[in-house]
């Protein structure tokens, strides 16, 4: 007996579900399918698509990264320059027991350029240089970046910075726009 799909048109022989499409053509006679034969199976439901890691509809390029990290620049100047004087003045304007004071507001310094740049990402996927050029930092399926890909993305920057730059310059020379402290973290900057 000849079925035809109503969903795509296909046609076939005493068929209960469409080969093309998976419709339900309905339950062929009894005579048409046997005395004997068992009820009709339906077809194994379909297999899940893989997960496609898509890029970034438009990432942000080399220029405007450079741009959001100079502002990020400013702004950790700023802190460190009030905290540098907060350390001068229980120093004591710079008499001699202010070198160890001086040691830990650069520790201190260096502690609050690596949180800043650590859980702003972490949180926010932006630093304030980001926010303000509407550019945000995100793991390559698109969501927030955990800790470790925060941490390590910051750290990564240092490999970048290391050879030459050249790291950094990746940004502009890929079509992806990732830099190799992305690759290295498994995130990628994109425009908001």
């Amino acid at each position: 007996m000849q079925v035809t799909c109503q969903r795509c048109g296909w046609q076939g022989e005493n068929a209960r579900y469409c080969s093309r499409c998976g419709a339900d053509l309905g339950t062929p006679p009894v005579a048409a399918r046997g005395p004997f034969a068992s009820p009709p199976v339906p077809p194994p439901a379909p297999a899940p698509s893989p997960v496609r890691v898509t890029t970034s509809r438009s990432p942000a390029g080399f220029w405007i990264r450079f741009v959001a990290v100079m502002i990020d620049g400013v702004v950790l100047l700023v802190a460190q320059g009030i905290l540098f004087s907060a350390g001068w003045i229980v120093s004591g304007g710079g008499t001699s027991g202010g070198t160890a004071v001086k040691g830990v507001v650069n520790l201190f310094g260096t502690l609050l350029g690596a949180a800043y740049g650590i859980i702003f990402h972490w949180l926010w996927g932006q630093t304030l240089g980001k926010m303000a050029l509407q550019i945000k930092v995100v793991s390559m399926d698109g969501g927030p970046l955990t800790f470790g890909q925060a941490t390590g993305r910051y750290f990564a920057t240092f490999l970048s910075a290391i050879i030459l730059g050249i790291g950094f310059i990746m940004a502009g020379i890929r079509t992806d726009k990732r830099a190799l402290h992305d690759l290295l973290a498994g995130t990628r900057v994109e425009r908001l």
